[in-house]
């Protein structure tokens, strides 16, 4: 009897023991279930990043690329990281590098923007045709003879890809390089690619409106001076809206960005163009830019170009400097000759244009002095911007001439976003 009460109650233990085991796992397999997530990758992907989206489309093909000194992407590349181990590490390439050592790719030849292929030319001045040193490629420049691609140019390639660092402002010409690079497609039925990148000035949208009768390759499109989108949703607007010519349609294809919105605080890792050094002059930049069309010196020939302003003749004050000849403006404005000014470089970040800057500068400027020149009002894209300042009107009366237009062009806008 104590015998079959024993194996009973061993028996009864071992089965026991066992449950509380199974159980124990089911919990640690629950528990790790919930806890071992994969985490969401947040960091933004350029277009040219996602290589898995358009790598395909120019294996075996006959290829130009449209870039400059931005048009870079950081890849994963194996490595190795100890005797015996391999890894991998984050390399940096730039895009024409990048496709011409792929053996499947046939890159042809590089079309080179305002500033050249390296970004180091003047603002404005005509960019030569050369050859790439490192690569052997002919560059051939969109800034001099030509401004849109030709046909004999376009011969034989069979597709072009666009890849360019904007920063969202009309006067800005790459936006322009954009408008000529796809009707030069649509002209001879090639396909394009853009590559899209974030656009640091995406967060609003401000500005006079272009009027037709002063296009120019400054201001190509009826668009705020600040107009909120990338250059890829750009250029389906430029599809959308038949802006090319004979309402050409050009067989545009966006690589879009991953983890982005308008929203989205990106800081530029290499500057766009000689004179836009850093994120406060870009955030700066549709505020000043309106300084090119007068006879004020806006940190050109500085290292803190867009981030002040001033003139010999402005009221003495406690910030002055002297504007020098140096890389992107041999030729500043008052150069060699001491400056009064405002000192702009610890702003808070700006949500609009600051019309203040422009105002203040005008009421400083002696009658005796010329303050706009001919190119102010191709700046501004309407004349009435020129003839508020010398009225008299308020920033905020300025502003609100411009409410329609913004809500008209803001309801175009919308249907070309990709990105919320």
């Amino acid at each position: 009897m104590i015998c079959k009460q024993s194996k009973s109650t061993y028996l009864f233990l071992f089965l026991l023991m066992n449950f509380q085991l199974i159980s124990c796992n089911k919990q640690a397999n629950s528990f790790e279930s919930k806890t071992i997530v994969k985490v969401q990758d947040t960091i933004i992907k350029t277009g040219a990043e996602q290589t898995h989206l358009y790598l395909k489309k120019l294996m075996g093909k006959n290829i130009a690329i449209v870039a400059n000194q931005t048009s870079v992407l950081t890849v994963l590349q194996r490595a190795e990281v100890s005797p015996n181990v391999m890894g991998s590490k984050k390399v940096t390439h730039h895009l024409v590098d990048f496709l011409h050592n792929n053996k499947k790719i046939n890159v042809q030849k590089v079309f080179a923007p305002e500033h050249g292929f390296r970004g180091k030319a003047d603002a404005g001045e005509n960019v030569a045709d050369g050859i790439d040193s490192k690569t052997g490629l002919p560059i051939l420049s969109l800034h001099g003879k030509h401004k849109k691609p030709n046909q004999e140019q376009l011969k034989d390639i069979d597709v072009v890809v666009f890849d360019i660092q904007d920063v969202g402002v009309r006067f800005y010409t790459y936006i322009s390089t954009l408008h000529y690079v796809m009707e030069a497609c649509a002209e001879n039925n090639i396909p394009l690619i853009v590559l899209d990148r974030p656009n640091p000035n995406a967060h609003y949208v401000d500005g006079p409106v272009l009027e037709p009768k002063h296009k120019s390759f400054v201001g190509m499109h009826s668009v705020p001076v600040v107009y909120g989108m990338t250059i890829g949703e750009y250029g389906k607007m430029i599809n959308g809206q038949k802006w090319l010519k004979n309402g050409l349609h050009c067989d545009l294809t966006v690589i879009p960005l991953a983890n982005y919105t308008h929203n989205s605080k990106y800081s530029l890792p290499i500057k766009p163009s000689p004179n836009l050094p850093n994120d406060k002059s870009i955030n700066l930049y549709p505020s000043l830019g309106f300084f090119e069309g007068t006879t004020i010196n806006v940190g050109r020939g500085t290292d803190f170009q867009f981030q002040r302003f001033g003139a010999p003749f402005f009221d003495k004050t406690s910030f002055s400097y002297t504007p020098k000849s140096n890389e992107g403006a041999k030729y500043p404005k008052h150069k060699d000759k001491l400056c009064y000014g405002v000192d702009l470089k610890d702003t808070n970040e700006l949500y609009k244009i600051d019309l203040s800057f422009l105002l203040n500068a005008y009421q400083q400027t002696p009658k005796s002095e010329t303050f706009f020149d001919k190119t102010f009002t191709i700046h501004a894209g309407t004349e009435k911007l020129q003839q508020q300042i010398e009225q008299g009107f308020t920033e905020s009366e300025i502003r609100k001439s411009w409410e329609k237009d913004l809500e008209d062009f803001k309801k175009v806008r919308s249907k070309y976003l990709i990105y919320k």
